[in-house]
């Protein structure tokens, strides 16, 4: 942890308030799963836990919310041994957030004419933001999160890129299951979600926990 003794009372790292978190990861978790109800209109599929989440789902039959709440389960020793109970906590908030509004948004919204590309922009937009507000209160969205997040911590190898190397893998799974051109499009838009982390999430920008 950075010495802190010789800044400013005014420029030191303050934790987040119970409210502020609770705002946080609300408004982050509520933007990705209206990102994910846009792709999954679409017919598309993403990176990340939630990409593997969505192929397990097309391949068993069962519901998205319940194969990305399991899929993150393995993942959470390693937040809880490497980054802190508190981290796990707000991350198993987050992904059951994420899971209970999946099933509960696409009630709330219906689309009577969305352009794929204008569809898979506006996903990546969204999703990128509201993980950007997830890490920003001192949570992930589970799985490669805490992956990510804990080799940038330790290596400071960018949370985005570790991100794009495991949705290579996932893309190139969906090849067998999707229809080439909807993979294609898929991974433009988790292209555009890696990217706004990538130039967005730096520690040293942003300091509270």
């Amino acid at each position: 942890m950075a010495n802190t003794q010789n800044i400013p009372p005014k420029n030191r790292p303050r934790r987040h308030t119970l409210l502020e978190d609770v705002q946080g990861l609300v408004t982050g978790t509520g933007m990705a799963a209206t990102g994910l109800v846009i792709l999954t209109h679409l017919g598309l599929v993403t990176g990340q836990t939630a990409g593997l989440a969505m192929l397990l789902s097309y391949v068993t039959g069962y519901s998205f919310a319940l194969t990305f709440f399991l899929v993150n389960l393995p993942f959470y020793w390693l937040g809880y041994k490497r980054i802190g109970p508190r981290f796990v906590v707000k991350t198993l908030i987050s992904v059951i957030l994420v899971s209970v509004f999946s099933i509960y948004f696409p009630m709330l919204m219906t689309f009577e004419t969305l352009n794929p590309f204008y569809g898979v922009a506006l996903f990546g937009v969204l999703t990128g933001a509201g993980l950007l507000a997830i890490f920003r209160h001192g949570a992930s969205l589970g799985g490669v999160g805490i992956l990510a997040l804990y080799i940038q911590e330790s290596t400071g190898f960018r949370a985005g890129y570790t991100q794009l190397l495991f949705d290579a893998c996932i893309f190139g799974a969906a090849f067998f299951i999707l229809e080439p051109n909807a993979v294609l499009l898929s991974m433009l838009g988790a292209f555009i979600v890696n990217m706004i982390i990538t130039f967005n999430h730096r520690k040293d920008w942003y300091v509270a926990t």
